[in-house]
């Protein structure tokens, strides 16, 4: 059974061409990886089709009933709320009764005889039995339990692997028909990413995700649809079988374009030719000549690869930090960081793995200096310059255009010694010259990776 199908569909921001004429239709009980590269406008399909984004031509027709659920790639919730308010909110309407009467309750263990409190209990009580929220209160703490959530925690202090757990929890309880996924493992440790595999696989209902995780696909997908230059090509199968048919496909292409391109140079050598020439030309020829221009125009050629190179800077002490008995932990909390001795030295490739909500990030910031430690110090050496990559992206300025993040007033950076243009340094890491003056807030994510990594690569850091 189709549960959604989207036909001839167009999108374009600015000068770029997202959606060309795309086409696809998700059937009952799919599980279809969307994939391509950062910025060819994989989320905006997924907004699309949750109704946040309209398109430009074109139209997605529902089947009628579908309930769909969507997470995007940065989930966002009010830092108030605790994880039970923040995954009820998926129960649009039954979402700020059961609050309430969570709140209620808590407030009535404290004043047990509140004559006042006990009558709200009451009223709310029979509000939500009355609209079959019991149930539905059920089915929240089920997930949470089976996600190891706190209900009471706040949203406020959670990691970033929690706050996408919290948001899979609140798409999960609606038991949708049709389930949205931007980048769901992001920020995801190893065993969550494990049991988000195997509950997509146990449910009946339909996905559509979005990663560019190659194991996941091979283990959950069966289906692949590519986001390629606008177009959507269906794939059957998982990731293995899509890259075997992709590289024929890509061959194929290579030889049509080569074979184009030769006819094309051949024809622009014959119109150029002398006087004589031109006086007799074939204006039929003349004509096909300017057909294959138009053409060559418009092809989309793929993508080419980001050139990663780091300006090293001066040479550090040997020393780069050094952890004596380091303790940490929010409030009256658990020990994220415990009587913590280690050295970190010149040289080091250090993984840093862990659960989410373990503490890996609030070591981080213990080292960079931007927490200070309950307990025991933090020494760190002489002559570092440190390039930090920030799980949130929080140092990007979303007002900002490209040029002024990678070079406030200057159109120059200097790189190991050698000055380069900022529109070539951009074109390094595949951003387009017409997209330099662009807003920090238009690119996507993975868009807005690339361009993180630039700034921190245009700056010296050892």
């Amino acid at each position: 059974m189709t549960l959604l199908s989207v036909s001839n569909a167009h999108l374009a921001f600015g000068h770029v061409a997202l959606l060309d004429a795309a086409e696809f239709s998700i059937e009952s009980g799919e599980r279809i990886a969307l994939i391509g590269r950062n910025g060819t406008g994989k989320s905006s399909l997924l907004k699309a089709i949750t109704g946040e984004l309209a398109l430009d031509q074109g139209e997605i027709v529902r089947r009628s009933g579908l309930t769909q659920a969507y997470v995007p790639q940065e989930p966002a919730f009010d830092p108030e709320h605790t994880i039970f308010d923040a995954v009820a909110g998926g129960l649009a309407e039954h979402a700020d009764g059961l609050s309430r009467w969570r709140t209620v309750v808590s407030q009535m263990e404290s004043h047990p005889d509140d004559a006042s409190l006990l009558a709200e209990m009451t009223r709310l009580q029979s509000e939500l039995e009355a609209g079959g929220a019991w149930d539905l209160t059920h089915r929240i703490d089920r997930m949470l339990s089976k996600l190891a959530l706190d209900p009471q925690a706040r949203v406020a202090e959670l990691s970033g692997g929690l706050r996408k757990r919290v948001a899979i929890a609140r798409a999960l309880v609606i038991e949708p028909e049709l389930l949205l996924l931007d980048e769901p493992t992001n920020h995801l440790d190893i065993d969550s990413i494990h049991w988000l595999e195997q509950l997509l696989i146990d449910r009946r209902a339909a996905t559509l995700f979005i990663t560019h995780d190659r194991q996941m696909m091979d283990n959950v997908a069966t289906r692949i649809i590519e986001l390629d230059r606008g177009r959507l090509r269906s794939y059957p199968g998982h990731f293995t079988a899509y890259q075997t048919r992709k590289a024929d496909e890509l061959a194929q292409e290579a030889q049509i374009n080569a074979k184009f391109d030769r006819l094309l140079a051949q024809e622009e050598v014959w119109i150029r030719k002398g006087v004589e020439a031109r006086r007799t030309r074939n204006e039929g020829r003349v004509r096909r000549l300017e057909a294959l221009r138009l053409a060559r125009a418009e092809r989309r050629d793929r993508m080419g690869r980001t050139r990663l190179e780091v300006d090293t800077g001066e040479r550090s002490g040997r020393m780069v930090a050094e952890l004596q008995g380091v303790s940490k932990r929010w409030q009256e909390g658990p020990w994220l960081v415990h009587e913590l001795d280690t050295i970190i030295q010149r040289g080091d490739r250090i993984g840093l793995i862990g659960p989410n909500g373990a503490g890996k990030t609030t070591l981080l910031r213990l080292i960079l200096g931007e927490l200070t430690p309950d307990e025991g110090r933090v020494r760190t050496g002489t002559g570092l310059q440190v390039a930090y990559f920030d799980q949130l992206r929080a140092q990007l300025d979303e007002e900002a255009s490209l040029v002024d993040t990678i070079s406030p007033g200057s159109e120059w950076i200097e790189i190991g010694g050698t000055r380069t243009h900022v529109m070539s340094y951009l074109g390094r890491f595949l951003f387009a010259p017409e997209r330099a003056r662009s807003p920090v807030k238009s690119l996507s994510g993975g868009e807005r990776n690339r361009l993180l990594l630039a700034r921190l690569f245009a700056r010296p850091a050892n």
